[in-house]
């Protein structure tokens, strides 16, 4: 099947199997290796992409249902000598440890935020009807789809609180 992709800002033409899944598709048939297959049951994380957008994990949608649709993976957020803010974060803050979850969690904080700018409550949002008050409570609630079997949470959630907060440390 002919699928027409835009990842980070590049068309690419996938010819694959209508089953393949889009994390299949970015590694395996484009090269694009930062997404990470975890669980590959969407349990973890590891393969948050962004979509319109909006974060999914890669594992559990077919690469043929997002013909057009504009792709980002953490290839397209930053790149060496000129990270994201919330790359160059992690980094200072030591929001990863083996790193193998740190693509998904970045993408994921990526969309998080921009989700906290819209207004869109959580469950822990206390107001529902106002504009949720970044705590790290709401970060962890937020990120709660991303696990880090190196349990470097305390960090990440410190990371997103100085990016949304605006001190680029």
């Amino acid at each position: 099947m002919q699928t027409q992709l835009q990842i980070n800002g590049r068309g690419y033409a996938l010819n694959a199997d209508p089953r393949t899944t889009l994390l299949d598709a970015l590694r395996n048939h484009l090269g694009l290796a930062g997404s990470k297959k975890g669980c590959d049951h969407g349990q973890c994380g590891a393969c948050t992409v962004l979509v319109n957008g909006r974060r999914i994990n890669a594992c559990l949608t077919l690469a043929c249902m997002h013909d057009g649709d504009e792709i980002v993976t953490i290839e397209g957020l930053g790149e060496p000598g000129r990270l994201s803010p919330l790359q160059q974060a992690f980094v200072n803050h030591d929001g990863f440890q083996c790193g193998y979850c740190t693509p998904g969690q970045i993408c994921s904080a990526t969309a998080m935020l921009a989700e906290i700018e819209a207004g869109w409550p959580s469950n822990v949002t206390q107001d529902v009807a106002g504009a949720p008050e970044l705590t790290p409570e709401e970060v962890s609630e937020r990120m709660s789809g991303n696990l880090c079997r190196c349990s470097a949470y305390p960090n990440i959630v410190d990371a997103i609180m100085d990016v949304a907060k605006g001190k680029r440390t």
